[in-house]
């Protein structure tokens, strides 16, 4: 593992464990969340992203606290509860949100990349080069590896699939079939990108 957990990844790590452990009780969790804690997963101090949202140490899981957080807010407005009859358990509340992006574990590797400073000179900083050695999609490539520990219901792996919501590259009718015949997804999706595009976002 070539990426080191700075002081903030370990207080989002402290914080994910704390709420998967009380959350999750399903059958398989403990051994998923031994691959996630393993030295054969970066999940703890991944970003994010390659040079987008979370583009950082630790962004990864800071990320799926987040959509954590904002999905428990969407779940919890009345309009949602009382309207729509969106009512989740918390256990799937959470699996969903913390782990829809395990797709991304492994994929990021520190590199460099070249751009001007404010002077027009060309300086070397930082960044991350996306490699995925494991080509299986995005949300499907989540359900994957979750599927090889524990068992979803129908809805959660509709969710973490489709979570990207119509910014994904698929068929956009399948998305909005899957947002009407499985709520969560939806719900899930607008969470992601709430994290994203206002909680993440450096504007």
């Amino acid at each position: 593992m070539n990426i080191t957990e700075n002081t903030d990844a370990k207080k989002c790590r402290e914080r994910f464990l704390q709420i998967y452990n009380d959350k999750i009780k399903r059958e398989g969790a403990d051994a998923l969340l031994d691959f996630l804690t393993s030295k054969s997963s970066d999940f703890f101090v991944a970003p994010a992203s390659a040079r987008f949202h979370n583009a950082k140490e630790g962004g990864l899981v800071e990320h799926s606290l987040n959509v954590y957080d904002c999905l428990c807010d969407y779940l919890s407005r009345k309009r949602v509860t009382d309207e729509y009859k969106m009512n989740y358990s918390e256990e799937s509340v959470a699996i969903v949100s913390l782990l829809h992006d395990l797709c991304k574990i492994n994929v990021y590797k520190p590199g460099f990349r070249n751009v001007k400073d404010e002077f027009g000179v060309w300086q070397k900083v930082p960044t991350f080069e996306f490699d995925d050695r494991m080509p299986y999609g995005h949300g499907e490539k989540s359900v994957y590896i979750i599927s090889g520990y524990m068992k979803l219901t129908r809805e959660e792996a509709f969710a973490i699939r489709y979570h990207m919501g119509f910014s994904g590259t698929e068929d956009q009718r399948n998305i909005g079939r899957a947002f009407e015949m499985y709520p969560l997804a939806f719900a899930l999706s607008t969470a992601d990108s709430e994290a994203t595009y206002f909680v993440e976002s450096e504007k």
